[in-house]
């Protein structure tokens, strides 16, 4: 039987929220809403412990998935419009975790009350990364604020680890690293390595337009081979960020965001970090 999202009217009458609705993950997530879709704006929902008995269904429709990945579960239905949402767990200024129902628009069009993103990475305090023994003139991530332990990895030149297992690296590369590894071909066998581990990136310390002013190689050579490399190892994404300074802060963010999906999936930091709408006006006043 095809999954579906189920949405009906609250038979209760004293409830300032109108719709229920079943989420069809896990044993199936039944939410009090707002409304039927978050149209103009975030639609506030509340768990239920059982779902309502006389509750009246509006709309059954086929999912084409339903996801958990993070403090998030991403729902795509199947159907021509309206069909991209996210239910966000977060938590309001007071402390109290709710929940949210946004789509890309309401996230875009969220009221300048919504709280920003913090500084540190996805709101860790203390963020721990690991560093290559044979790493040279290396990241200090001083600006940043994080402690940084040198260790042998297992693959990549920056790290985060839990309980002793990598779960995200980075691979660093100057402009002339990246060609040199183009052309003898290690940068093939490094991103194979990097594939192994549950994420992981390339970050080089150059623009891409940089490649095209080579002079000591031929420029398509190169930028055929970094496609092919990409092509060979989709899940090791190469960014460019322009300058030494954006690429260790590139890397800070990536490896503290890995980190925060690994340890809680729940961290409603990391939900800020995504961009995630959680502006407390919307919560109905009984709920705050």
């Amino acid at each position: 039987m095809a999954a579906t999202l189920v949405i009906a009217r609250n038979p209760d009458p004293d409830s300032s929220l109108p719709y229920v609705m079943r989420v069809p993950i896990g044993g199936g997530l039944a939410l009090l809403a707002r409304d039927t879709w978050p149209r103009t704006s975030a639609v506030y929902c509340h768990p239920i412990d059982e779902w309502p008995a006389g509750a009246e269904i509006v709309e059954e429709i086929p999912v084409r998935s339903c996801t958990r990945r993070g403090p998030a579960i991403d729902l795509l239905l199947d159907r021509g419009k309206e069909k991209r949402s996210q239910i966000v767990f977060t938590r309001l200024k007071t402390g109290r975790e709710v929940i949210f129902w946004q789509t890309p628009k309401t996230i875009r069009t969220a009221k300048p009350g919504a709280r920003i993103p913090a500084r540190r990475a996805s709101g860790l305090i203390d963020l721990q990364i690991l560093q290559d023994t044979r790493e040279r003139y290396g990241y200090r991530f001083a600006k940043q604020k994080a402690t940084v332990t040198r260790r042998a990895l297992p693959a990549g030149d920056y790290a985060v680890a839990v309980e002793g297992r990598t779960i995200a690296a980075v691979e660093r590369k100057s402009l002339s690293d990246l060609v040199k590894g183009l052309i003898d071909g290690k940068l093939i066998y490094v991103m194979a390595d990097l594939a192994l581990l549950p994420r992981a990136a390339v970050v080089v310390e150059e623009r891409y337009s940089s490649i095209f002013k080579l002079d000591r190689v031929k420029p398509g050579f190169v930028a055929e081979s970094l496609a092919a490399a990409q092509v060979r190892e989709p899940r090791v994404p190469i960014v460019f960020c322009e300058t030494r300074p954006l690429a260790e802060e590139w890397t800070y963010r990536f490896l503290g965001a890995a980190l925060a999906l690994e340890t809680h999936p729940a961290n409603t930091r990391a939900a800020e970090a995504a961009g995630t709408y959680t502006a407390s006006e919307d919560v109905p006043p009984e709920e705050r």
